[in-house]
């Protein structure tokens, strides 16, 4: 681990990033170019001292989860994601399927689109970023750990997830992820978090199981999404899945029909912000 190195490396960048750039507000005048440190902790998901102590070259030596979550905060391209790997003392990610870095373009996309909520995904269902307004509509996504990570594994293992769709809606739901799921393995037979996802799902979920012996097979590009939200109810939204340059991540954008209810709910929503609700 290069302390040095690391806590130069990451002064600059931040001092590269503007508020804009990641989606937060501008504010006041800034003494100093760039983010501020809590800016960048809050983005990263982290305390703002535990960061600070990685900037002045103190504390432990950074996990491969802090260093996923920084570079995705600072924007880094993956060539930068890899030096900062390095200089923690980690190797680099691998290029292959399962490569979880959001690359800077499509982080700026992502914010560019305030208006509607939209996420950056992998191929596993795994939520990787998301927009404010996805925060608003559906909750954080992004703060399990292990297998509870893919979306997937807890629509069919756990209550929470189903709480946000009306009853009437699972069967399609699990018979959409399930025949996703499939296309994925079978565009990547070898991996092996996508191996051990489908085994958990096998064994833990009937319905899972079910639905896989059926061999059903489509990647999912478009769809209807109707969410219950606690504050602004039953939201009925067209759901797209974009195509990017990396086959095992996609952007995901939900936007409302013209003239339907689900336009001035997501202008509410937009409103509260990102105020947390329990369904």
């Amino acid at each position: 681990m290069e302390r040095n190195e690391l806590a130069g490396f990451l002064r600059r960048r931040r001092a590269l990033l503007q508020p804009g750039n990641v989606g937060l507000p501008a504010g006041g005048r800034r003494r100093t170019p760039g983010l501020r440190r809590f800016e960048v902790a809050q983005l990263a998901g982290m305390s703002p001292d535990y960061y600070a102590r990685i900037e002045q070259g103190r504390g432990p030596q950074p996990s491969v989860a802090v260093l996923t979550a920084l570079a995705r905060a600072l924007r880094l391209t993956f060539d930068e994601r890899d030096h900062l790997f390095r200089l923690a003392g980690h190797p680099a990610p691998p290029l292959a399927g399962g490569d979880e870095h959001v690359g800077r373009g499509l982080l700026r996309l992502l914010d560019g689109l305030a208006g509607l909520p939209a996420m950056v995904a992998s191929d596993l269902n795994v939520v990787l970023a998301q927009n404010p307004m996805a925060d608003a509509l559906l909750g954080e996504q992004t703060r399990f750990r292990g297998l509870a990570r893919s979306c997937t594994y807890r629509w069919f293992t756990g209550p929470d997830l189903r709480g946000r769709y009306p009853a009437e809606d699972h069967e399609h739901e699990s018979r959409a992820q399930v025949a996703d799921l499939r296309a994925t393995l079978a565009a990547r037979p070898a991996d092996p978090v996508a191996v051990k996802l489908v085994g958990a799902l096998r064994a833990k979920s009937e319905e899972f199981a079910r639905l896989w012996d059926r061999h059903d097979v489509a990647v999912r590009r478009s769809d209807r999404k109707r969410v219950l939200h606690p504050a602004v109810g039953l939201v009925e939204l067209d759901f797209d899945v974009l195509a990017t340059a990396r086959a095992d991540q996609r952007l995901i954008v939900y936007s409302p029909a013209p003239g339907t209810a689900a336009v001035s709910q997501l202008e509410l929503l937009a409103v509260l912000g990102q105020e947390q609700f329990t369904p």
